[in-house]
């Protein structure tokens, strides 16, 4: 089964992003139903691979959702953010909400004719 792919610009801010404002920069949201049918993934700039439920990142438009490694929140109307804490400090990613909803609907998409062609 094909697997949804979604090229977005974002603003990435790190613990140790010493230059605070960037421009934005080119992020990839991952999704493969055969894979894991529950999670999505973003490539950040540095090639990291974030990997978290996919309903996270749903509830995460709406409100804050989230604890731990992954926490997403709306802000303002048209953009959302994920945070993502590791071992190598706190990431921040802020993206268009309107891209994060296309995707998300892509994957429920995919997710259905997968399950459909598995029925």
């Amino acid at each position: 089964m094909p697997a949804v792919e979604q090229f977005a610009r974002a603003r990435v801010v790190t613990d140790d992003d010493s230059q605070g404002e960037r421009d934005a920069v080119p992020v990839v949201l991952h999704y493969e139903p055969h894979h894991d049918p529950e999670a999505v993934r973003i490539v950040l700039p540095d090639a990291r691979v974030r990997v978290f439920p996919r309903s996270l990142l749903e509830q995460g438009l709406r409100r804050p959702a989230g604890t731990g490694e992954v926490r997403v929140w709306p802000c303002g109307r048209v953009q959302t953010v994920l945070e993502f804490h590791s071992a190598r400090g706190v990431s921040v990613v802020q993206i268009e909400t309107k891209t994060l909803v296309d995707f998300l609907r892509r994957t429920y998409t995919e997710a259905m004719a997968t399950a459909f062609a598995h029925g």
